[in-house]
């Protein structure tokens, strides 16, 4: 039986170019139109949210059509291709890895006996031009994408196509509400990982860091961010089993 590490991508292992460029270059064509509109970004997210709320999880990350659906709405005769502007920026440093170690970790974890997939809430193409462009594709065996599976996280059936092939190990996310949620949810070791946690904390192991009150305030503190809205108690499902502050210190944790 496999015996499989999932990832997430975004914040995780890499960085995409939406906020930064693809979002603004939307924006700029938009307004070439028309000029009066005003915050677009701002309604094309107000969008995705409603999507959310609706549970058409996997149709709240296809960009393409919420684009399309913002044009339809203020009555514009525009074409907007968000896969063809998203591969325009997919050059460094628009795109880069979050740490320089990832390769040698993931090499290390597969050399250690695992299968590494990666559960993502960004639909395939516009993630696999990101992927290829920073060299990551080669490193995993199955991407779990919203349009294939026709959901997203949090829901726990994202994992279904990865737990027909074995036993997932752990899943190592940034997100509380996506990723440690989820994986909660499905009784698989919930590996979060927050590179800002204070210097003292990194210093500790991560068995160390499981127990401290000042760990679950920043668990709390990230969930309210997340979810947009004051939280004053974490539910069990999401606290995370463990806290990392870096991926180099995965290897070890999942060997022991």
């Amino acid at each position: 039986m496999k015996k499989w590490i999932t990832f997430d991508l975004d914040g995780t292992l890499m960085q995409n170019p939406f906020v930064s460029y693809v979002f603004p270059e939307i924006e700029r064509r938009i307004l070439l139109e028309n000029e009066k509109l005003k915050n677009i970004v701002g309604h094309l997210v107000a969008e995705h949210e409603t999507r959310l709320k609706d549970g058409r999880t996997a149709a709240a990350y296809d960009w393409d059509d919420i684009v399309l659906h913002y044009l339809k709405t203020n009555s514009l005769q525009l074409f907007i291709n968000v896969e063809e502007i998203l591969r325009g920026f997919c050059v460094e440093p628009n795109i880069y890895l979050l740490e320089d170690t990832v390769f040698e970790v993931l090499s290390e974890l597969k050399q250690s006996g695992f299968s590494l997939a990666v559960v993502t809430n960004g639909f395939t193409k516009y993630q696999l031009p990101v992927m290829n462009a920073l060299k990551l594709t080669d490193h995993f065996d199955l991407i779990v994408t919203p349009e294939e599976v026709g959901l997203a996280k949090p829901d726990q059936r994202v994992y279904d196509s990865v737990l027909k092939q074995g036993e997932i190990i752990a899943h190592v996310g940034d997100r509380i509400d996506h990723d440690v949620i989820s994986a909660n949810a499905v009784g698989v070791r919930s590996i979060w990982i927050y590179r800002r946690m204070p210097d003292w904390m990194k210093e500790l192991s991560p068995a160390e860091r499981r127990g401290l009150s000042e760990m679950q305030e920043l668990v709390l503190e990230k969930f309210a961010k997340e979810m947009k809205k004051r939280v004053t108690k974490l539910s069990k499902e999401a606290i995370p089993q463990d806290v990392i502050c870096s991926l180099s210190e995965l290897p070890s944790m999942l060997r022991g």
